[in-house]
């Protein structure tokens, strides 16, 4: 008896043991495991546009900028003052003459942009199929912010997908009260560092100071509400953003030193710019602003390198999910609620009790299949499925894959062609038996004689899954993902296990016949 559980021990079969006695636990705690779809667990759908005239201004201010530092490093004139307009970007000159000069500069230098001079001011715009070729660059931008941003708050797997020219769907599953996840959506957490020209109470009284006309190239940005409502002038633009943040975190600090801030830290080129600014203006007030309001606007005491601090009386909580914003990324563009749809988890368990039925009824026609046919080994083939789901369920759990309704009918696809594995394997078993040959060197011959055959079809489709995946979106992506986990559960267990199987029944049991 301890010879037979030696050999028993340290059989193939063994590990297989070990595997189902994991797998038995991973079943009982499937749901901790397992992201489960939007279509299976119910959530939250919902549709974003992308501000597509934003994100052209955005580009053209940002070449404005581009070509203004290029102009000072090759030594040509320097615009006076710098505006964006609703679809191009003015650069003033002194004259008239620099103004040309500069226009045949752009010709040579700026092919992308069209020039247009005005007197002495020079006009940039974007032609239209460089405006689309933005606007498609500023969706792909934000689904990768948004990406970033839901992953951190922990709302589970998601989907965000483009939509057309310039829209966004996002699937929150599991989610039913999204408040959170909308806040952070819909937040632009476009940080700029600008300096104060001016400061008001209101509007209109900062009108009044500069008789009733803002300076150009300057706009009013009003303050957060903390000792009474003020308004700041400030430059329209600025090169000094959140696009050149290396890290943000929430820290404590502030007048009283536990007072929640925000702490931030620049780049390389983001620390020479915040250098450059706060060295050249001390005594004079920096804004800092968040999607278009003043956060705080402290008074520069010395030059500041490539860190600093933001407060505005944040709670631990708002100080955090600032940093999380802003360490995300801002949109390049902002964007807006078009629509919102909820999916109640009724739905979800009525798909998944569909599934489940649709996959028993599958595994009970092959059982019927498989015994009919094949007798004991067809009981082994019926197991060798069991297996391989379980394997499936493995492998989605360790990819952190979500398993959609489309995910369950490739898993069931899968099974199906995961007998024909154990089908080769047996007619080319039964054909060296009737020759007359033993049953361990039939074996060893069908599994060699239909490795090439099982290698050949399962590589085929598992190419096509790959090409799904790649090129499909949402509930394709979930039915390509299964089948390829499926696939490669299908090689470990039909080549591994079926061969385990029958060696132990063998070599450990040494039996010479079996019903086939």
């Amino acid at each position: 008896m301890a010879v037979s559980v030696r050999r028993v021990v340290f059989s193939g079969l063994s590990v297989w043991f070990l595997v189902t006695a994991i797998g038995l636990y991973f079943l009982v705690h499937l749901h901790k495991y397992i992201n489960f779809g939007i279509d299976l667990v119910g959530g939250t759908y919902i549709t974003l546009e992308v501000d597509s005239r934003k994100a052209v201004q955005n580009e053209l201010g940002d070449t404005m900028q581009s070509i203004a530092n290029r102009l000072k490093k090759d030594r040509r004139p320097l615009p006076s003052a710098q505006r964006l307009e609703d679809d191009s970007a003015v650069m003033t000159f002194a004259k008239s003459s620099e103004a040309s000069e500069v226009e045949q500069y752009l010709y040579n230098n700026a092919p992308r942009v069209r020039v247009e001079r005005k007197d002495s001011d020079i006009v940039l715009s974007l032609p239209r199929e460089a405006q689309q070729t933005v606007i498609a660059d500023a969706v792909q931008s934000i689904i990768g912010v948004l990406r970033t941003r839901l992953d951190k708050f922990g709302v589970g797997e998601i989907s965000i997908a483009a939509q057309g020219d310039k829209s966004i769907i996002i699937e929150l599953p599991n989610v039913h009260n999204p408040q959170q996840a909308k806040a952070m959506i819909g937040r632009t957490a476009l940080l700029e560092i600008k300096l104060v020209e001016d400061v008001a109470m209101s509007e209109e009284e900062l009108l009044k100071k500069h008789n009733g006309q803002l300076p150009v190239g300057m706009m009013v940005v009003p303050g957060k509400e903390r000792f009474g409502k003020t308004v700041y002038l400030v430059p329209n633009y600025t090169d000094l953003t959140g696009r050149l943040l290396k890290d943000a975190r929430m820290d404590f600090g502030g007048r009283i030193g536990t007072e929640p801030v925000v702490a931030f830290t620049f780049k390389d080129e983001g620390a020479d710019k915040f250098y450059e600014l706060t060295s050249n203006n001390i005594g004079r007030r920096v804004a800092i602003i968040i999607d278009n309001e003043v956060i705080t606007a402290p008074t520069v005491q010395s030059a500041i390198g490539e860190s600093g601090v933001i407060t505005g009386d944040f709670t631990p909580q708002e100080a955090q999910d600032m940093a999380a914003l802003l360490k995300s990324g801002a949109f390049v563009a902002p964007v807006t609620f078009e629509e919102e749809r909820h999916i109640g988890p009724s739905l979800g368990q009525e798909s998944i009790h569909k599934g489940l039925v649709a996959c028993a009824v599958g595994l009970g026609l092959l059982l019927v299949f498989s015994l009919m046919f094949y007798k004991l080994a067809g009981l082994f083939a019926f197991i060798v499925l069991l297996y391989n789901l379980l394997l499936t369920m493995f492998m989605l759990a360790w990819l952190g894959a979500t398993l959609t309704l489309p995910g369950i009918a490739g898993m069931i696809l899968t099974v199906g062609m995961a007998i024909d594995a154990s089908i080769l394997i047996y007619e080319r078993i039964k054909e060296e038996l009737a020759t007359g040959a033993p049953l361990k060197r039939a074996i060893d011959a069908g599994f060699s004689g239909a490795m090439t055959v099982i290698l050949d079809a399962n590589v085929t489709h598992f190419i096509v899954a790959v090409v799904l995946y790649r090129l499909g979106a949402g509930p394709v992506q979930g039915f390509a993902v299964t089948m390829i986990v499926g696939i490669i559960a299908t090689l470990l267990t039909g080549l591994l296990l079926l061969r385990s199987i029958f060696s132990f029944v063998t070599d450990v049991l040494e039996v010479k016949r079996i019903s086939i």
